[in-house]
């Protein structure tokens, strides 16, 4: 892990879309991502691999003791037979033809010392000094990562038969966490979605997270952040209990897949920059608390030997060029960069049912905005005329709205009942409209209320649906799909291959999107103005709210002076850096009528 083949990775898009994405991309040394919050939908999934791999299959029951681990951990492990007996394939295959071996170093990026090498053994005349050196080379071959995604705050209880919740062990998180950690792989777990100290804790728990005798770590951990501050402190907490963060994993508040932690005007340059500048505080001020763990629970020092360079620091969110990767990689220093929604058209690699691949093929810009349809309350990057929104207003139209909540991982709402439930369920719907239609507010506040509430989609089954489609385990009638790609999906528009996708990464081919393609850096300060107005709108107390915009608007503002100096610099071959002169122009002008518009409302209000 420390070495990646490649100078990117695929990151977890949805709860299915990725569910089988080790499988599709590790046997050619690419690092993917699988969530592991939907224990059901794992299930059926390893049903089908296992079938189609002749291998043993014997199901886990729903309520099965531990069940939820176990289908976790059994899943895994049948992942890590399936691309181990690929890659060996793979191996097996003969150099100087065209097959998957072939196809494995072509994809590898002209940095890459395997690359290197095999560009020499190429041009090597025939003999056995080649034959030497080709054998030579198929042993420094290697699959990629099976890594795993676990949302800290997705941790709720289940209430078995006699109304009680379980204890802590068998919150949602923590037997996600003891699935991945009794499974067979040495890889990466991903914690996303905020600090859950209750988590964080049962880590410890697990030897894999830990140093061996010889220094080697099975299991790594990797943390996706919003800012350096946040890295710092969840990267002290776990340090002071022995355990090391391998990477960083800074994603755009809002240019992203899926759910959108949105900063407070924090634009990503700005927070690349104070990585690039302090990321030798993630050692210096961490490592002395790892070395103090070792030495006072464990009877050992910590050798410096261990220890071969800094935590690596990686980037996502918005991605689309191969210029705008250089910059990142170059200018910014990271050490790889996170590649989500543009292997949604790569059926190579990612998981997706026909209709929804089509709907994504004609989205526009237009067609893909930050909704308020996740039950978890954070927004959510969503595309217009999914098959889950349709599903949800024929419901809505009948009188039913909301779903029977048949998986229950987001249950969290106890403003009606005493056991938690979702937001998205027909339950709680029906029962807050109730209270909003009796409410005291005018028609059309309550109007606002209804739709709000109305937005929320059953995420946990519908975002796990496309997968099953895709693989013939359901029908497209009779399962709602969700998806969540950010924004710049709306530039790539058919299917691509694996290997094109690939080479556009790296620029080794003609860009796949037009050179009109707002940089990144662009889009996601559009979004962030956008989100500043919607701040805005919805402030019911604009005088209150004054000084908290105030601080967004000046971090906004100083983002913009940064972008401003990168557009001045010279472009990479596939960077649009010349749209960033423009959108801060047009945003600065923006931000500043939307403002005195706050003030104005605030001063009358006040």
């Amino acid at each position: 892990m420390q070495n990646s083949l490649h100078t990117f990775s695929i990151p977890v898009m949805g709860t299915g879309h990725s569910i089988d994405s080790p499988i599709r991309v590790a046997p050619y040394g690419i690092n993917s991502v699988i969530s592991i919050v939907d224990d059901l939908l794992i299930e059926r999934i390893r049903k089908h691999y296992a079938t189609l791999f002749e291998l043993p299959y014997e199901n886990i029951p729903r309520n099965a003791e531990d069940g939820r681990a176990r289908r976790i951990t059994a899943y895994l492990d049948l992942v890590h037979e399936i691309v181990n007996q690929k890659f060996e394939d793979i191996k097996k295959q003969p150099f100087f033809r065209k097959n998957e071996k072939s196809r494995y170093f072509e994809m590898l990026p002209d940095s890459s010392d395997l690359k290197k090498k095999y560009q020499k053994l190429v041009e090597m005349a025939s003999g056995s000094t080649r034959d030497s050196f080709a054998s030579e080379l198929t042993d420094e071959m290697r699959p990629g990562s099976i890594d795993v995604n676990i949302m800290s705050k997705v941790d709720g209880f289940s209430f078995p038969k006699s109304g009680q919740p379980m204890t802590a062990e068998y919150s949602d998180g923590s037997a996600a966490l003891r699935g991945y950690a009794n499974s067979q792989l040495s890889s990466s777990l991903i914690l996303s979605a905020g600090f859950n100290p209750r988590l964080y804790n049962y880590l410890a728990e697990f030897e894999d997270f830990y140093r061996d005798v010889k220094g080697q770590i099975k299991k790594k951990i990797i943390l996706k952040v919003s800012d350096f501050r946040s890295a710092l402190i969840q990267g002290k907490y776990l340090a002071k209990k022995g355990l090391e963060i391998f990477e960083y994993r800074v994603e755009s508040g809002l240019n992203c897949g899926g759910h959108a932690f949105a900063s407070d005007g924090y634009l990503l340059p700005s927070l690349l920059k104070e990585f690039r500048e302090k990321k030798e505080m993630l050692s210096s001020s961490i490592q002395p608390l790892i070395d103090k763990f070792y030495e006072e629970e464990r009877g050992r020092e910590f050798s410096t030997e261990w220890v071969d360079n800094e935590p690596r620091i990686t980037v996502q969110g918005g991605i689309g060029t191969s210029g705008e990767a250089r910059r990142l990689l170059q200018d910014f220093e990271m050490d790889a960069t996170g590649w989500g929604s543009p292997f949604l058209m790569v059926p190579e690699a990612t998981t997706v049912d026909e209709p929804t691949m089509q709907l994504l093929q004609q989205a526009k810009e237009e067609d893909l905005y930050l909704s308020g349809v996740s039950p978890l309350g954070v927004p959510f990057n969503n595309v217009k005329n999914t098959g889950s929104a349709k599903w949800h207003q024929k419901r809505i139209e009948k009188g039913k709205p909301g779903s029977q909540c048949p998986k229950g991982f987001l249950e969290s709402n106890t403003e009606f009942t005493e056991n938690p439930i979702c937001t998205a369920s027909t339950q709680y719907q029906l029962l807050k409209i109730d209270q909003i239609n009796q409410s005291e507010v005018s028609d059309g506040l309550k109007a606002k209320q209804r739709e709000k509430v109305l937005d929320k989609a059953c995420l946990c089954d519908h975002l796990g649906n496309g997968a099953l489609i895709k693989l013939g385990i359901l029908k497209p009638n009779r399962a709602p799909q969700a998806i969540c790609p950010g924004p710049n999906i709306a530039w790539f528009n058919r299917q691509y291959s694996l290997q094109e996708m690939v080479a556009h990464i790296y620029g080794k081919i003609d860009s796949l999107v037009p050179v009109e393609r707002p940089h990144m850096f662009a889009k996601e300060l559009v979004m962030y103005v956008d989100y500043f107005e919607e701040l805005i709108n919805q402030s019911e107390s604009p005088a209150d709210d004054l000084r908290k915009l105030t601080r967004f608007k000046k971090n906004l503002e100083d983002g913009m002076a940064y972008c401003l100096e990168i557009s001045k610099e010279q472009a990479y071959e596939h960077e649009n850096l010349e749209s960033i002169t423009r959108t801060v122009e047009e945003q600065s002008k923006r931000l500043a009528e939307l403002y005195e518009s706050l003030q104005s409302s605030a001063l009358v209000l006040a």
